[in-house]
């Protein structure tokens, strides 16, 4: 392992445990929204208020309970570099990023048989005239079919270890050709074959950018950067994930999530379909796709904050981007 030479220098950057503390709270803090949004709006729970009695207490104290739950973790770990956080965390967000990679795959497939089955009133004799109904509907769809996919997608994901990213931009070239060799050569068209692509282009659109991010292939307006010390190179990134990064994030998840009818959560909860009867029921999940690009996106400014103090205070072991976006 690379010998570790650390700047003693006094300053915001200048305790570890402060910025692995901070990164974490901010994780953890995170976390507790996204539960007490789905305790609130899913499993009918007050939300957290002080008006809303003993539960909804119960709710808002999670939040101080994140921080210091986050900030004892740290402490009793004083060993661990920000080098070595910044990693975890980074392969944190690669599952996750794995797991939507799966779902969005098995969703996509499933939901494209369905609906080929529907048009072509194939569906009923194959499964009956019930369940052929209740397939049509999306509050059924949702639960029954769509949920214990996303389950399985979680357990391939625990198996594997691409982000799949380059498969995924193939399985939307394949179904761009599937659209032109159909339309121009067989005079066949159905919605489902355009929404399919565009909930794959979507997802590879809004999950791929926390990957760039950590490959630093994320367009960069450099006018002095370039030429600046590893140092003040720290500083900036630090200081823009702050200020900027890490803000953007929580905009998004906050105006996203405040209330049921927010953009985020209104499509979802309705278990939201396009206009076409016959198209993917899956609308109601690229309203999804903004929360996990927002969360994935937290989750790597949190690593790349870290890495960024790091780079400051002169630590080895820093990782070099291999993607072809480097730059």
């Amino acid at each position: 392992m690379a010998s570790t030479t650390v700047q003693s220098e006094n300053g915001l950057f200048s305790n570890p445990l402060f910025i692995r503390s901070l990164g974490w709270s901010n994780l953890w803090v995170m976390f507790a929204y996204l539960f007490n949004n789905f305790a609130t709006f899913w499993g009918g729970l007050p939300g957290a208020s002080l008006q809303n009695g003993f539960i909804g207490v119960l709710q808002i104290m999670l939040y101080p309970a994140a921080v210091f739950f986050a900030v004892i973790l740290t402490f009793k770990s004083p060993e661990i570099t920000l080098r070595q956080d910044s990693n975890r965390i980074s392969n944190m967000n690669a599952f996750v990023i794995r797991a939507a990679f799966w779902i969005v795959v098995l969703l996509g497939c499933v939901d494209s048989i369905i609906a080929f089955l529907r048009v072509e009133d194939m569906l009923n004799g194959i499964i009956g005239e019930t369940m052929g109904k209740n397939l049509g509907r999306s509050q059924f769809r949702g639960p029954y079919v769509h949920f214990p996919l996303m389950i399985i997608g979680v357990l391939l994901a625990t198996r594997t270890k691409t982000l799949g990213f380059h498969w995924l931009a193939l399985l939307i070239l394949v179904g761009e050709l599937l659209i032109v060799i159909f339309r121009f050569i067989f005079s066949y068209e159905q919605a489902f074959m355009s929404d399919l692509v565009r909930f794959w282009y979507g997802a590879l659109f809004l999950f791929a950018s926390a990957h760039t991010l950590l490959e630093e292939g994320h367009v960069r307006v450099d006018i002095v950067y370039a030429g600046l010390k590893e140092k003040s190179k720290g500083r900036v990134n630090a200081i823009g994930t702050i200020s900027l990064g890490i803000t953007l994030c929580w905009m998004i998840i906050l105006t996203g999530m405040a209330q049921k009818t927010s953009i985020i959560n209104s499509p979802i909860l309705n278990f939201e379909t396009t206009q076409s009867g016959f198209g993917l029921y899956l609308k109601y999940m690229m309203a999804g796709f903004l929360g996990i690009f927002a969360v994935s996106m937290m989750i790597q400014f949190v690593s790349y904050l870290m890495a960024a103090v790091a780079d400051y205070r002169g630590e080895g072991g820093k990782y070099v981007p291999t993607g072809s976006g480097a730059h």
